[in-house]
C-alpha cells in the first residue's frame, strides 16, 4: 500500500486501493449491512495504518451517517491533511423540496456545505457528481465546480456514473474555457462488468480522467461465498436469499466464477484478491474502491496487490469474461481495421522517439497521456 498513482491529469497522489465507506452507519438505504461507529473505527484505522490515503464517501450513504462517522474518526486521529477525502452529491436530501436534489448549482452548493459540516472539515480534496440527473446543463455543473475550487471549498472535481458523452463534454468545456478540469470518473468495473471498456476507458485516458473503479468484486459475487445450486444460488451475503438482493446469475457469470476460483487456487490467493488485482491493473484505472465489513476482511483486500497475476492466468480470466463487442465498437478491432489499411503497407503511428519526451523534473522522462501515472 505504499504505491500511489497521480489521479488523472493532476498532481493528486492517491492509493491504488481506495476505502469505500458506504457501509459506515446504520441508517438509510444501506442500513441492512451498515456498521456502527465502533465497528467502523478499526476498519478506517487499519486502512490508514497500511498506508492508504484515499477515502470515498457520499452524502447519500447511510443517510449522512457515513460522513458524520468519518468526520469524527478523522478528527480523533488528527490525520485530515494526510487523507485524500472524496464525497459526492446528487441524491435527494429532502423529498419535499424540488431543489434539494440533482446537479443544479443551488443543490450542489447546499449539499457541499452540509457535507463539510458532517465531515467536520473546511474543504474536500475531491468532490464528485454522483449520478447524471438528465436535466441540469453540463455547463452549469462545470462552472459551479470551478467556483467551488476558487472559493477553496474543494481541491479537485470529478464525475461518477454519467454517460461517456457527458463526461467528454464536461472535460472539453473545462479545457476550452480554462475552468477546473475533471480529474476522476468513478464507474463500476469488474470481471463480470466490463461494459465500460469500449468507450469509457479510452475516453478517460485521452481526456486525463483517472478511473476509480467501484464494485471490483462484483457486489460480492466474485468472492467465492456464493455457489451454484440446482434451484439457483446459495450463500450468505447481500446477493443471497437472506440479503434481500437476490438476482439470477447468468451462465456467463458462473463461468467467470469457475475460472476465477481455479486461478485463485493456483496462486494460493482468495478469489476476491485476484478480482481486485485484475481491476487495479487495468489501463486507465487510478484506484480500485474496496469496502470491508471487518478488519480481517480489510486486511485480505489490502493484500490484493501483493502479487502479480501470471500472463497465462490473466489471459484465461480475460477470455472467459470477455463480452462480444456491439456495433460500432466491433469495427475498431485490428481484424476489421485491416479492411481499411492493408497491414502489408507498413502504415502506422509515429515511431518511438519521434515526439520529444515529457519531463516531470525527475531523472527520467515519463510518458504523456496516461490517465494514471505511477509515482513513488
Amino acid at each position: 500500500m505504499n504505491d500511489y498513482y497521480l489521479l488523472g491529469r493532476s498532481g493528486l497522489r492517491v492509493s491504488r486501493l481506495a476505502l469505500g465507506t458506504m457501509n459506515f452507519g446504520t441508517a438509510g438505504f444501506h442500513a441492512s449491512y451498515g456498521k456502527a461507529e465502533a465497528d467502523a473505527e478499526p476498519i478506517l484505522r487499519g486502512y490508514l495504518e497500511a498506508g492508504g490515503n484515499f477515502v470515498d464517501t457520499a452524502d447519500f450513504y447511510t443517510a449522512g451517517e457515513s460522513e458524520r462517522i468519518l468526520g469524527k474518526l478523522i478528527a480523533a486521529a488528527g490525520l485530515r491533511d494526510r487523507i485524500v477525502l472524496a464525497s459526492k452529491f446528487t441524491n435527494s436530501v429532502d423529498p419535499a423540496d424540488p431543489n434539494a436534489s440533482g446537479n443544479g448549482r443551488k443543490h450542489i452548493v447546499r449539499a457541499l456545505d452540509a457535507t463539510l459540516r458532517r465531515l467536520d472539515t473546511d474543504y474536500l480534496d475531491l468532490y464528485l457528481l454522483h449520478t447524471w440527473d438528465r436535466i441540469t446543463p453540463v455547463e452549469e455543473v462545470v462552472r459551479t465546480f470551478d467556483d467551488l475550487v476558487r472559493a477553496g471549498k474543494i481541491r479537485y472535481a470529478g464525475l461518477s456514473d454519467v454517460p461517456a458523452w457527458y463526461a467528454a463534454r464536461a472535460q472539453s468545456l473545462a479545457e476550452a474555457h480554462s475552468l477546473t478540469p475533471m480529474i476522476s470518473i468513478q464507474l463500476p468495473y469488474s470481471l463480470i462488468a466490463r461494459d465500460i471498456e469500449p468507450e469509457y476507458l479510452p475516453m478517460a485516458q485521452s481526456l486525463g480522467m483517472g478511473l476509480t473503479a467501484w464494485s471490483p468484486i462484483g457486489g460480492g459475487l466474485l468472492t467465492g461465498k456464493y455457489r451454484r445450486t440446482a434451484d439457483g444460488m446459495s450463500g450468505e451475503g447481500r446477493l443471497g436469499a437472506s440479503g434481500g438482493q437476490q438476482r439470477p446469475i447468468t451462465e456467463r457469470e458462473w463461468q467467470i466464477i469457475e475460472v476465477l476460483a481455479e486461478v485463485a487456487g493456483e496462486l494460493g490467493r482468495s478469489m476476491a484478491q485476484v478480482a481486485i488485482n485484475w481491476v487495479a491493473g487495468r489501463p486507465g484505472v487510478g484506484s480500485a474502491i474496496i469496502g470491508a465489513s471487518s478488519p480481517e476482511q480489510l486486511a485480505g483486500n489490502l493484500a490484493a496487490l501483493d502479487f502479480e497475476i501470471p500472463v497465462e492466468a490473466r489471459r484465461r480470466l480475460e477470455q472467459v469474461s470477455a463480452a462480444p463487442l456491439a456495433l460500432p465498437y466491433s469495427m475498431f478491432t485490428p481484424e476489421y481495421q485491416s479492411w481499411i489499411v492493408s497491414p502489408g503497407l507498413g502504415i502506422g503511428d509515429k515511431p518511438a522517439g519521434y515526439a520529444p519526451p515529457v519531463w516531470n523534473g525527475a531523472a527520467e522522462p515519463v510518458g504523456a497521456g496516461s490517465a494514471a501515472e505511477p509515482v513513488g
